[in-house]
């Protein structure tokens, strides 16, 4: 033990602890309560894709370090997935960049791409990931937030003054994540064009995590920044197998972006994992070439789970954000007499058997997001309904 009164860890990481899904999935673990707070699905995804991981490794392909940018078939596929999807052209061998998940390929852009005093500008509440990195970037985070609205269907909504008020000259980069964790909010067209007038007319960089791309519902559209004009020099687009698969585990993601933005995120991420995942980088490059049908019934099964815990949530009393995309859905808990959403999550698991997340913790502005909890809906159907069931308890 050190005789230094300095404390161990990296100042910059002080704030952060230990993440609330490590402890809220000990809790669930400890009370068997059923975990609808870690955003991870209960099932794998399609067997094929699972089979061609096995085959991958029985072949001997990727048993052994793979190429620092990931495998040629991955990033082809990638190249190929935002063609066929977007229009957007990018070269496999200079404009994509397979990384450890998307987590990884969040710090590693933003690792590279910051430096000290500069400000970067999340939408709030955000993934708890961009905090830390942006903290260990030296950068200063400077949290833009989505509020509740009620008119046109509840959902949580950008206003572009405040965003444009939060731009200064030491303004570096905005993050922006769409569709988006925790709210489930879909940033319209609308939204989007403004963003990239602002990012062009200041001269911004701009990471967009649109991991949850495949998962929008009713009448929303994914509209990458990528696409509208000025945006694809200057954005780093981050995608992801585990989200989109059901494969969490393997720890698959990717960028796209114009050469020299994949070459400096390159520069950070050869000195993270350098290279992981790689017999699995195989099997999600078939994965990605998987028909439009998979996609459209993995959409369709996704929005019926969300009407089964919507459904649910609603007859226990809470108050319901409907999401237009992700596997999330983010409730108001005062209907139900309640304003702290820790002191609820932290006491949900005895009351009702129930886990979930408090979106406080996603927040600078903590009070902004102490009345809000997060429930995940990727999980089987017959788990949701004894879900709905249990907190239905609540109610009484």
């Amino acid at each position: 033990m050190t005789s230094s009164a300095r404390p161990l860890l990296n100042r910059r990481l002080a704030e952060f602890g230990t993440t609330i899904f490590a402890e809220m999935s000990a809790l669930a673990a400890s009370t068997g309560s059923i975990n609808l707070g870690q955003g991870f699905p209960d099932t794998d995804g399609p067997e094929e894709i699972r089979e061609a991981a096995v085959r991958a490794l029985r072949d001997g392909r990727g048993n052994q370090y793979p190429p620092g940018p990931g495998v040629p078939e991955l990033r082809t596929a990638v190249a190929a997935h935002q063609l066929r999807r977007y229009g957007l052209s990018y070269d496999p061998d200079t404009e994509v960049l397979v990384t450890a998940g998307a987590t990884e390929a969040i710090a590693a852009a933003l690792l590279a791409l910051v430096e000290p005093g500069d400000e970067v500008i999340a939408l709030e509440p955000y993934y708890d990931s961009y905090a830390a990195c942006i903290a260990m970037a030296g950068g200063t985070r400077v949290p833009v937030t989505l509020r509740p609205h009620v008119e046109g269907g509840a959902a949580f909504r950008l206003d572009l003054d405040e965003l444009r008020a939060a731009v200064t000259d030491r303004t570096r980069l905005l993050l922006i994540n769409t569709p988006h964790n925790p709210t489930g909010t879909v940033l319209t067209r609308e939204e989007l064009t403004a963003i990239a007038e602002l990012a062009v007319e200041r001269d911004l960089l701009v990471v967009t995590d649109e991991v949850y791309e495949h998962l929008v519902f009713d009448d929303a559209e994914h509209i990458p920044l990528a696409t509208l004009p000025g945006m694809r020099e200057r954005t780093v687009t981050i995608g992801s197998a585990g989200k989109t698969f059901s494969f969490t585990g393997w720890k698959v993601g990717w960028i796209t972006a114009a050469p020299g933005l994949v070459a400096a995120v390159r520069s950070a991420k050869q000195f993270l994992t350098y290279v992981a995942s790689g017999p699995f980088q195989y099997a999600v490059a078939e994965a990605l070439a998987l028909p439009e049908s998979y996609f459209a019934a993995f959409r369709e099964d996704m929005r019926a789970r969300r009407e089964v815990l919507a459904a649910g949530l609603a007859e226990a009393g809470f108050g319901v954000f409907r999401p237009a995309g992700t596997y999330f859905i983010t409730t108001d808990i005062r209907p139900l007499g309640e304003s702290d959403g820790f002191a609820f999550c932290r006491s949900l698991p005895k009351r009702a058997g129930v886990v979930a997340i408090p979106n406080a913790v996603f927040y600078d502005h903590r009070t902004e997001g102490a009345p809000f909890v997060r429930f995940a809906f990727c999980k089987q159907p017959a788990v949701l309904q004894e879900a709905a069931e249990r907190l239905k308890t609540l109610a009484g």
